[in-house]
């Protein structure tokens, strides 16, 4: 199979009887990098005065790596890297390649609001360890971010990033979402691998891989909550903040996608959405962090401006787990 430059491609190919699906993930003879597996986007562990504590960051790293997750993304939305400094951001990312086994990705985020600030962020992230980047959209003038700016940025970042791009649209943080046509033309680009969509439109997931299928591209579900959908409709893997937590059972799901037990995999996700969403959409990186300590795990505290949880709030927060069998 040629794809683009007369490029060789291996293809893995599996089939899913159920529905008819098909998945096929295309593997070129070297320079492809396979995304494909749950990821936790891991948070960055502060103490009650916001100090990073690089000690339980390691001791978390260990942990994840017992779970069998494709890699770990670190410096992404539950990560605050928002609240990080250049210097913090680029040190937590080599600590954790220290911990990190080497079969184990890591794939660092290195999206800043300017397009030169960004390929900074990435020469230095590849320096400190990252195998790829998760380059979030620039949102601060979002009235001016049309496809032309998007395809501009990204396209600069790739050609300069020393190791592969993968592109990040959440717009419940960043309140715009990348447009299709623009990562239609940037699915083209030889060093833009993939994408993790965090929108929760289904659809639209599904449109992404059936016009990108013949190109060497692979879609990520940003969240726990849509995961077995994103598999039934081709998405190679997930980055989910409640993989933090519950990271065996998300890999366990995983596996059932990919052996078409579809009736298995669709009570396992049931009892996933209500814990999923109170870490995210309902109480956040407060809430993730709470839960994390009841997992094992060292969650800590969040930086300033966010604040810790209410009593009710953690109340309502364990009974999110509780009541599906999880505590």
């Amino acid at each position: 199979m040629f794809l683009g430059k007369a490029i060789i491609w291996k293809c893995l190919e599996w089939r899913v009887f159920e529905r008819g699906l098909r998945q096929v993930r295309c593997l070129s003879s070297g320079s492809q990098l396979d995304l494909g597996g749950i990821y936790p986007p891991i948070v960055s562990p502060f103490d009650q005065k916001g100090r990073l504590q690089y000690q339980q960051l390691e001791s978390n790293v260990q942990g994840f790596s017992k779970i069998p997750f494709r890699g770990l993304v670190v410096q992404g939305s539950n990560g605050e890297f928002v609240f990080l400094t250049s210097e913090e951001r680029v040190e937590v990312v080599r600590r954790v390649r220290q911990v990190l086994p080497e079969e184990k990705l890591l794939v660092a985020g290195s999206g800043c609001e300017s397009t030169e600030a960004t390929i900074a962020m990435t020469l230095k992230m590849a320096e400190a360890g990252a195998n790829a980047v998760m380059v979030i959209t620039p949102f601060y003038y979002r009235g001016r971010m049309n496809s032309a700016a998007f395809i501009q940025h990204y396209m600069q970042v790739a050609d300069a990033s020393p190791v592969p791009v993968v592109l990040y649209s959440v717009p419940g943080n960043t309140a715009l979402e990348l447009p299709m046509d623009a990562i239609l033309t940037l699915s083209q680009h030889p060093n833009i691998i993939g994408l993790k969509d965090s929108g929760n439109d289904i659809t639209r997931i599904a449109l992404i891989v059936h016009k990108t299928r013949n190109r060497n591209f692979q879609v990520l579900a940003g969240s726990a909550g849509f995961l077995l959908s994103a598999y039934s409709v081709g998405a190679v893997g997930g980055v989910c903040a409640l993989a933090n937590v519950l990271g065996e059972p998300l890999c366990s799901l995983e596996k059932l996608c990919l052996e078409g037990k579809w009736a298995e995999a669709r009570e396992l996700q049931y009892r996933l959405i209500e814990p999923n969403t109170a870490v995210t959409q309902k109480y956040g990186i407060a809430a993730l962090k709470e839960a994390m300590g009841w997992f094992g795990y060292y969650g800590g505290f969040c930086r300033s401006p966010l604040l810790p949880l209410t009593e009710a709030e953690r109340k309502d927060l364990r009974n999110s787990f509780t009541s599906n069998g999880w505590l």
